[in-house]
């Protein structure tokens, strides 16, 4: 097994050309622009990597990625504009989602908790996902006084249909895994413990396959799937920055810190 890259929140690694990009915020792994340009970057390196033929995307802790952290003052940082870090260009987290839908390997997703929000987005970067009874997904935006982001006005639909995704995106509500596996947003439903396993399995028999055959194959299925992200967060993102000057925005963060329901004016 093989180190790839020095990096903060995540570790990679790279066997028998496989590699396992695990996300390393526990338990609830929070994300921001940090964590986002991280995995942008690992893909970035291991799509140049010749000896890496499929990539695994993980996480420790009980989640998955759980989103924002609207708990605090950070998870309404990261929806500015800027980078948090000043020694980079100054660019917004979504550039940085487009840069992971670009990837040029397969990914494969374990998702052995929860994908909420932006978490949800991210889990819909890989080409499969893995989960279990214990999985939840959710596009809780509006229960947020918001608008979705992430790409996911465009991702959800076109994996899940546009019912089922206006469903997901007007209630905010938890789908469990195995919902989650009837409608297609999981493609494998096993056990938690077989969770990360499982994933490597379907990486594993990925990397049988012809290397240059597998990746020219995905390039012909994803065809404009990076400018169809870009064009997705460009809308999204103004939405966002206008819906989160409102009197809704604040008391659904309010209510989401207090964890009980919001109360919603509709201004």
């Amino acid at each position: 097994m093989m180190k790839i890259g020095d990096f903060d929140d995540i570790e990679v690694n790279l066997d028998d050309h496989v590699a396992l990009i695990e996300i390393q915020r526990p338990p609830y792994n929070f994300f921001d622009h940090a964590l986002i340009s991280q995995l942008a970057d690992a893909c970035e390196s291991l799509g140049d990597n010749n000896d890496c033929r499929s990539i695994v995307l993980a996480a420790q802790g009980k989640a998955f990625c759980a989103g924002a952290n609207f708990g605090d003052s950070s998870g309404e940082n990261i929806l500015e504009n800027k980078a948090a870090q000043p020694q980079k260009p100054e660019t917004h987290l979504y550039v940085e989602a487009v840069r992971l839908f670009a990837t040029p390997k397969p990914i494969v997703g374990a998702i052995q908790g929860a994908a909420i929000g932006g978490g949800l987005g991210l889990a819909l970067v890989p080409d499969f996902r893995v989960t279990c009874p214990e999985g939840r997904f959710a596009a809780n935006f509006t229960r947020l006084g918001f608008h979705p982001g992430f790409g996911l006005t465009h991702t959800l639909p076109a994996l899940i249909g546009q019912q089922n995704a206006a469903l997901m995106m007007y209630t905010g509500r938890r789908i469990k895994g195995e919902e989650a596996h009837e409608m297609g947003l999981a493609d494998v439903i096993v056990s938690l413990d077989q969770v990360r396993s499982t994933a490597m399995e379907l990486a594993k028999e990925i990397a049988i396959s012809s290397p240059l055959g597998v990746v020219e194959t995905r390039a012909t299925l994803r065809a404009g799937l990076a400018d169809r992200v870009k064009a997705a967060t460009d809308h999204e993102l103004e939405v966002q920055n206008r819906l989160k000057e409102t009197a809704d925005f604040k008391e659904g963060i309010a209510a989401t810190a207090d964890r009980r329901l919001p109360n919603f004016q509709g201004k």
